[in-house]
């Protein structure tokens, strides 16, 4: 008789016990998790925690997309770099040092802007899209792709001590997008964080809660927070959370826009 774990080798078995032993996960989900490909758009203050936990957790695949290079500016924050990466791309940068934790994930690197035909065809091709970026034109972009491919997204944003994040599921007839809160006007660039700084540990929280809501995603786990906006103020350490519906008349996905 054959079991859930014949196909795990022993060395896998002990890596992933800790979330074999979770009743919500257990050997099935890890599956999932193992089979899974996952879209890190950014891998900065964001990016870089999110890929550090879902490269541990055995993502099969992590494909991520960055046209920057490694400054000495990012390593105050983007954990993933090194010092010896200094002007290297960030996504090799990255590879880099997951491979270090996990050789067994496959990690597809994407120097540069994903747009156009290419961002749809990346994020048709995966199962979880984390918006990890520092500008309004690729969120949205990231978006559109998204509600068209219908996958699933986790947003995060995060300057000085203020962050947020929040969870969009198109496969859900009632999930809103990101257009249906967020305006398509804004700051082009990562000109904030460039002039009002920001508090390190505070792009790790958020990070990290977007790298805990994606392997909720894959292993289909309940509970999931579709239509609420979590802010978070570091100096006080408290959480907030905005509840908002769906809008009909959201250009991309109200309406005669929505199938």
């Amino acid at each position: 008789m054959t079991t859930l774990s014949d196909d795990l080798s022993d060395d896998a078995l002990l890596r992933y016990s800790r979330h074999i032993l979770l009743d919500e996960i257990g050997i099935e989900g890890h599956r999932r998790i193992s089979a899974a490909r996952v879209l890190i758009v950014g891998v900065g203050g964001l990016g870089s925690p999110a890929a550090l936990y879902l490269a541990s957790a055995g993502v099969g695949t992590l494909v991520l997309a960055d046209a920057d290079t490694v400054e000495l500016t990012n390593l105050q924050r983007q954990i993933v770099h090194r010092q010896d990466a200094l002007g290297h791309a960030k996504v090799e940068s990255a590879r880099d040092t997951l491979h270090g934790i996990n050789p067994d994930v496959n990690i597809v690197t994407l120097p540069r802007r994903l747009a156009g035909n290419e961002l749809n065809e990346v994020i048709a091709g995966v199962d979880v899209v984390l918006d990890c970026s520092d500008n309004f034109p690729t969120r949205h972009a990231v978006n559109r792709a998204c509600v068209a491919a219908k996958k699933p997204l986790v947003s995060g944003a995060g300057v000085r001590f203020d962050g947020q994040f929040v969870v969009f599921d198109p496969r859900e007839a009632n999930s809103p997008c990101y257009r249906c809160l967020f305006g398509e006007e804004g700051d082009a660039s990562d000109g904030p964080c460039a002039t009002f700084g920001v508090f390190a540990p505070l792009v790790g929280i958020i990070g990290t809660m977007q790298a805990a809501e994606a392997l909720k995603l894959l292993i289909g786990m309940p509970g999931v927070p579709l239509g609420k906006l979590y802010t978070l103020d570091l100096r006080s350490h408290e959480w907030r959370v905005l509840k908002f519906r769906r809008d009909p008349a959201c250009p991309v996905c109200g309406g005669a826009h929505r199938t």
